[in-house]
């Protein structure tokens, strides 16, 4: 389960990471770069943090199978999806739980503390799409006030370890987590959720 979540991440931050930079009118090389750096940037930082060199893509060509299976998909059908901002987001969603379950799960077998998994898993999830923004001049999504982005996935954490406590099956915990990290975010988007913003005077 662990496995298959990391791959079904990797593909849909890919292809979210690839339909920006079509967005962004960049040439192939380009798309496939972001496709790249969108689905593995945050793991590797956190690869990074914890020690777990060489990083886990380094390891398994599968993962950049994955990400080439995600720019093909993109390059290909991306002209056929009627709403690309829709598509992209739905992607990132996806990703962004997929992700965070991923992060807390690298946590746990380092035998980290909870709040440092739920930390893990955040940014697991959320900084890959910061350097993807970063990379097409946007302003990271992690940081605009109209969505849950960060606060989704240590919502999801937090109710990852809490599932623990109960004794359920782990593909059912994390299954569970996942899915309400996804749903929570779409619903902050459909019913227009956000953060206070501090305002300068």
């Amino acid at each position: 389960m662990f496995y298959a979540l990391d791959i079904i991440g990797t593909v849909a931050f890919a292809i979210s990471g690839a339909l920006t930079a079509i967005n962004k009118k960049l040439d192939l090389f380009g798309v496939l770069t972001i496709a790249f750096v969108t689905a593995v940037g945050g793991g590797t930082l956190r690869d990074v943090l914890t020690g777990n060199t060489p990083v886990a893509w380094m390891l398994s060509l599968n993962h950049v199978y994955a990400i080439l299976l995600g720019f093909i998909v993109s390059a290909l059908f991306w002209q056929k999806l009627e709403k690309l901002r829709v598509s992209l987001f739905l992607f990132d969603t996806i990703g962004l739980g997929v992700f965070t379950m991923i992060g807390i799960e690298k946590g746990l077998m380092s035998e980290l503390h909870p709040v440092i998994c739920i930390a893990l898993g955040t940014m697991t999830a959320c900084f890959g799409g910061v350097i993807r923004d970063i990379l097409c001049n946007e302003i990271p999504v992690l940081f605009r006030k109209e969505t849950f982005y960060a606060t989704v996935c240590i919502f999801g954490g937090i109710v990852f370890f809490a599932l623990r406590r109960t004794g359920l099956n782990t593909d059912i915990i994390y299954a569970c987590s996942s899915a309400i990290i996804i749903i929570f975010r779409l619903m902050a988007v459909r019913f227009k959720w956000y953060l206070p913003v501090l305002k300068a005077r």
